[in-house]
């Protein structure tokens, strides 16, 4: 079973989590499944970059993005070669080292 390695993030995990994941499920879903309150503002729909994320390691694992994510990905903070939508990158077989970016382009946490 994959894990997925969450590096800590100042509000979201202080101490960084190790979670484990099924192959199909999303780094979104495991996150939020891990008590990770990544934001995803559009509901998954992948009409928004709130869940961007950074794959620091296992990212060619990963099936590649298709048009509609690259063009979202282009408008999130802190865009990387190795970024993904959280709602989108399903985890495959291969262990996963994500980093939460500090910032999101929402000027308005949908849950605060």
């Amino acid at each position: 079973m994959p894990q997925i390695i969450f590096l800590p993030h100042e509000e979201l995990c202080p101490d960084g989590i190790v979670a484990e994941a099924q192959a199909g499920e999303t780094i979104l879903d495991v996150a939020l499944a891990n008590g990770i309150d990544l934001e995803h503002a559009c509901e998954k729909s992948c009409a928004c970059t709130t869940c961007h994320v950074v794959v620091r390691e296992g990212f060619d694992s990963l099936e590649e993005s298709d048009e509609l994510e690259d063009d979202m990905l282009d408008k999130a903070w802190g865009l990387e070669p190795e970024s993904r939508l959280g709602c989108q990158a399903a985890v495959v077989e291969e262990d996963l080292v994500v980093e939460i970016p500090k910032y999101t382009i929402n000027i308005v946490s949908e849950n605060h």
